[in-house]
């Protein structure tokens, strides 16, 4: 690529195919029509986004690995301003602060070498409030890293103190190790929350895609604090004031993904040719088995279930703000390699967790292209959740 500028305009195509952006970028970048043949095809527009995810991996906000319909406006609005003020591209710290060193980094909340966090406070001589991070990546890959520069000086300056997270893979640790981990970290904060000065009764989390899930796990469950342990952090409580995800998926029912993303892929399709193997296995009920630490497919579902959204979902729980990059009338990508991220992030997932929500008057929030929301940021949200006078 020739320059920033224009892997970032390519990178819009990630979540569109629309003509219009297409020819908008031929007009402006020329050179990202590397075959010379007038047209951008799928195989540039996948060249390009893979560059700009390896090369500026900040620009996935959200850190579900997929540049979101916002991500992508966000990114072209920025190129747009370069090229009408004629200045060269020099990546995206031009635009946005480079992140803050953490206040503490890598404190550890278990034995294990990922069982770390960071944590940047917020200057205030009151305790305050604290966001926790957890990042996506299928709990197969991902990290605290992933934290959007963006959110994080947005959040510390509306005096909102952040943590990001790291939490045990699935490669090597089966579910929902990760989200026992995530637990830990938010207890293993609270137990520190005077040392830090948070507020531990106003405490949110948000993260996208298997962060998203983590996320919801905590808000929905019930108090996981144990008060008569020996171990001062378990006897912490697990309860958020809020929550807020990305791309998340909602259920892990077998049943729930034929009915709701089903219908998208098409009748020559099935929704099982979405799961990918794990650690070499290939077949599905194996793949859930050993994906959920279990040892029958029974066993399985049912603690695959005790960790999905839709099914834990209460009246008593904290209000929540859905992000989905399309919208539900939006067309299956053209380009194979974007169907399945397309489909396991679709927003059709948060229309269904609404739809519980509204049957328990449980407020909830759903932001997608063409959405009419209260909200436009999870830190909008935040702030009027966490932040008080």
């Amino acid at each position: 690529m020739a320059g920033f500028a224009l892997v970032l305009l390519a990178s819009v195509l990630f979540a569109t195919a629309d003509d219009e952006i297409r020819n908008q970028i031929l007009r402006i970048y020329p050179q990202a029509d590397t075959d010379k043949d007038g047209v951008i095809s799928d195989a540039e527009e996948a060249a390009a986004r893979q560059q700009v995810l390896k090369r500026f991996p900040q620009v996935d906000s959200d850190g579900d690995g997929i540049l979101s319909d916002a991500e992508t406006k966000a990114v072209l609005r920025q190129a747009a301003n370069r090229a009408r003020q004629n200045k060269p591209a020099r990546g995206t710290a031009q635009t946005a602060p480079p992140k803050q060193k953490p206040t503490h980094a890598n404190v550890k909340y278990g034995e294990h070498e990922r069982q770390v966090f960071d944590l940047w406070l917020a200057d205030s001589s009151k305790p305050t409030p604290l966001a926790i991070y957890i990042h996506g990546g299928g709990f197969k890959s991902g990290s605290k890293e992933k934290l959007s520069s963006a959110n994080l000086t947005r959040l510390l300056q509306a005096g909102i103190s952040v943590a990001a997270i790291n939490y045990r893979l699935l490669g090597t640790h089966p579910l929902p190790t990760a989200h026992h981990d995530a637990r830990r970290a938010l207890q293993t904060m609270r137990s520190r929350a005077g040392e830090w000065n948070i507020d531990k009764d106003r405490v949110a989390a948000f993260g996208g895609s298997a962060g998203a899930q983590i996320c919801m796990w905590l808000a929905y469950s019930d108090e996981m604090a144990k008060p008569d342990s020996s171990d001062p952090i378990e006897r912490e409580s697990t309860r958020l004031s809020c929550v807020a995800t990305a791309g998340g998926q909602t259920s892990n029912s077998a049943e729930f993904w034929r009915e709701t993303i089903g219908p998208l892929l098409g009748d020559e399709n099935q929704v099982e040719s979405l799961v990918l193997p794990l650690n070499g296995e290939t077949d599905r009920e194996k793949i859930r088995i050993a994906q959920w630490g279990a040892k029958t497919l029974e066993e399985a579902n049912k603690t695959a279930a005790r960790h999905a959204a839709l099914e834990i979902v209460s009246a008593d729980d904290p209000p929540i703000f859905m992000s989905y990059g399309m919208s539900p009338d939006a067309k299956l990508p053209t380009d194979p390699k974007r169907v399945r991220g397309w489909l396991i992030h679709h927003v059709n997932l948060g229309f269904a967790l609404r739809k519980k929500t509204d049957a328990l008057r449980l407020e909830a929030h759903l932001k997608y292209p063409g959405a009419d929301v209260k909200y436009d940021s999870l830190v909008e949200f935040f702030v009027d959740k966490l932040v008080t006078e």
